[in-house]
This record gives C-alpha cells, structure tokens and sequence, in this order.
C-alpha cells in the first residue's frame, strides 16, 4: 500500500513539473511573439529577450526540481542502476542550468544599474 501511494506521489509531482515547464513555456512564447512584433513599431529590445531567457529558464529549474523530487521517489521504491542514472543526470542538467541562469541574471542586473 505505501508503494502504490509513493508511486501515484512520484506521478503527481512528475504531472505539476510538466505542467511548471508547459507553463513557462507558454509564457515565454507570449512574451517572445509581443517582442517581436515591437520590431515593427521600432521598440525591439535583446534585452528583453535576455530577461524572457532567464524568466523561462527560471520555470525550467522549477520543473526540474519537481522531477528531481519524483525521480527520487521512484529511486526509493526501484533503487536500480538506471533509476540512479536519471536522477544523476537531472541533477547534474540542473545544476548546469542553474550555474547559468544565474550567471546571466547577474549580467542583467548589472546592466541595468
């Protein structure tokens, strides 16, 4: 009985991630289609494009959190190899995303004061 509702967790979580990410994603399309069509009237700006980079960036980590949190749910009910794998791996693209993200959010922050 607790595997089937550490099972049905993990696939909650694994859904409110894709949902997160779905989110931000669509987000990010609004925002990047608005900014496109400033071209037209002369306002186009990169640095909006770099500031939707890190809001989208930013649902992304979110979302891999969530997987994170599920994947490690499913590592304690199956501790395979393979299961270990896809948890290393998301915490490894996580912290790469992360390092990144927050990188670029310093740089336009510091071009903004």
């Amino acid at each position: 009985m607790l595997n089937n509702f550490l099972n049905t967790l993990a696939i909650i979580i694994s859904v409110t991630s894709l949902l997160i990410v779905t989110y931000g994603a669509l987000i990010s399309t609004l925002s990047f289609l608005k900014n496109e069509f400033k071209r037209f009237s002369g306002t186009y700006s990169t640095t909006n494009i770099r500031k939707l980079r890190a809001t989208f960036g930013t649902y992304l980590l979110l979302g891999l959190e969530f997987l994170i949190a599920s994947d490690i749910l499913k590592t304690v009910l199956e501790p395979t190899l393979n299961e270990l794998a896809i948890l290393g791996g998301i915490v490894i693209l996580r912290t790469i995303l992360s390092i990144f993200l927050n990188k670029e959010i310093k740089e336009l922050e510091d071009k903004d004061v």
